[in-house]
């Protein structure tokens, strides 16, 4: 069985294969069927879209995120500064006056004050 030449193999490879120019860096094909077309707005020139001298016009959902974000924001200030304080220091602090006011060496600040 004769052999071929190699560099014929890799010329006719280098044949065969695509330009890089004219390949796609994407693996997927280019049939886009869920596309719902282009979603580029083009730049009109004005902040926010609102030319000057006219008015915004806030849409429906504006009030309600505001007024939700805000009172969610104050329900969690709140529910924070009302806390029960479990922290292991205050324990410690706690458990060691109680001991030391069963053993007798420091007074019961409820019965000093009588």
């Amino acid at each position: 069985m004769p052999s071929r030449n190699p560099s014929l193999l890799l010329r006719s490879r280098c044949l065969l294969r695509q330009p890089q120019a004219l390949r796609s860096f994407s693996t997927r094909s280019e049939l886009r069927a869920a596309d719902h077309g282009s979603h580029y707005d083009p730049p009109g020139g004005y902040l926010f879209g609102v030319k000057p001298g006219e008015k915004y016009k806030k849409e429906g959902w504006e009030n309600i995120w505001y007024y939700g974000f805000i009172g969610s924001l104050v329900a969690a200030g709140v529910a924070y500064v009302f806390k029960p304080d479990t922290s292991i220091q205050t324990w410690a602090l706690e458990e060691a006056r109680r001991r030391l006011e069963i053993e007798g060496i420091l007074e019961d600040p409820e019965k000093a004050q009588k």
